[in-house]
């Protein structure tokens, strides 16, 4: 009965970075995109090339703990969640990011998905509640395509497509941090 309880109380957590999906295949492409700054849509990477090269290094370090088993909590390559991994890949280029995914949706501003680019952040709600609960770092758009790295209960670290029905279900929106 001990274990049942428990099972009941732990079952919302390990929900909450996303349950059992297939690992999408992608290529890593370094086209970057990005054209603007924190809260300020409107600087292009064109005429400040310094902002393209620190976001493909955030999606570079993200993709570095690709495979990385899933751990509620987690920030290492031991193991990591969801907000863990986005949180881990801006730290390493010194920005700061909060750590709760519901609490990185509150950064940045909201772009349309049509609008994603490589180092935006895509968010989820994948739980009964209507609260975000899961994030990832778009590490590709390629022909309307979008691909995102996140961390899965069931899989660890993977790079996903947008085009998965799951995740198109469960978008919630795509925010610009840098």
């Amino acid at each position: 009965m001990k274990k049942y309880f428990l099972l009941v109380i732990l079952l919302p957590f390990l929900i909450a970075c996303g349950g059992s999906r297939k690992a999408s295949q992608t290529q890593s492409r370094n086209t970057v995109l990005a054209n603007t700054t924190f809260n300020e849509p409107s600087s292009n990477s064109a005429t400040n090339p310094s902002k393209g090269s620190v976001l493909e290094r955030v999606v570079q370090n993200a993709k570095t703990f690709e495979g990385t088993r899933y751990k509620f909590g987690g920030t290492t390559k031991t193991g990591m969640d969801c907000s863990g991994l986005v949180y881990r890949a801006f730290k390493q280029e010194d920005i700061s990011m909060p750590r709760i995914s519901r609490d990185m949706a509150q950064k940045g501003v909201q772009v349309r998905l049509a609008e994603a680019i490589e180092g935006d952040l895509i968010f989820f709600r994948t739980g009964k509640r209507n609260v975000i609960n899961h994030v990832g770092l778009i590490v590709e758009t390629n022909r309307g395509e979008i691909w995102f790295i996140h961390s899965t209960t069931s899989q660890g670290v993977i790079i996903s497509s947008m085009k998965e029905s799951y995740w198109k279900k469960a978008f919630v929106e795509v925010r610009r941090i840098i």
